[in-house]
């Protein structure tokens, strides 16, 4: 086996670990099912406290917001066993997302979520 040496390493992409569901859906666009596939996300339409999303291969679904729920979990801890045949999740994707770092102490707020820092710093 020939490796390309063009090929350079993904870069690490640092997130705050407690962000809301729909945060991490609306940015990675991947949803972890039960079974253990990795789907792609077409739309996620979000209505309150809940939302649809509809998937690549033709799946739609309601799912609540939650920080604790198993899709957030699986998202953070990347728990998956294959992406899905039928999305076609794209090569890239899967090594972007595995380079994603949740950390406790640093990272990027993703939007709609507020830093708790900044709301102590304007009291």
């Amino acid at each position: 086996m020939v490796e390309n040496a063009n090929l350079k390493p993904t870069a690490k992409r640092y997130y705050r670990k407690k962000n809301d569901l729909f945060s991490l859906l609306m940015k990675m666009k991947l949803w972890p099912s039960r079974s253990g596939a990795l789907h792609g996300l077409k739309s996620v339409e979000v209505k309150g406290d809940t939302a649809v999303l509809t998937t690549h291969c033709g799946h739609s679904f309601k799912v609540t917001n939650s920080r604790r729920s198993r899709a957030a979990r699986w998202l953070r801890n990347k728990n998956y066993a294959e992406p899905c045949r039928a999305c076609g999740v794209p090569e890239w994707k899967i090594e972007k997302y595995g380079g994603t770092v949740f950390s406790r102490g640093h990272g990027a707020v993703l939007p709609g979520q507020s830093d708790v820092r900044a709301g102590k710093e304007a009291l």
